[in-house]
């Protein structure tokens, strides 16, 4: 699988997590999302997307960059 295919999958699953906190308030989805991630996602899934996040983030619901703080953050807030 290529690098950019790696990208695709790892947004579309970031916005399924992001979709399922939608209905929650902005603050706890945000955080909701955060947990999750760092919960569950290896620390290379978690690198692979914070970088993303920081290059462009095109693409990612928003409850999930604002979860990594923006661009400048290389981890998901704590929760």
């Amino acid at each position: 699988m290529s690098g950019a295919d790696q990208t695709a999958k790892l947004i579309r699953m970031a916005n399924q997590i992001a979709t399922f906190f939608h209905p929650y308030p902005e603050e706890e989805g945000v955080s909701s999302v955060a947990k999750h991630i760092q919960d569950f996602w290896t620390p290379k899934m978690r690198e692979a997307l914070a970088a993303y996040c920081a290059a462009d983030g095109q693409g990612l619901d928003p409850l999930v960059l604002k979860a990594f703080g923006g661009r400048d953050r290389a981890e998901p807030r704590a929760a």
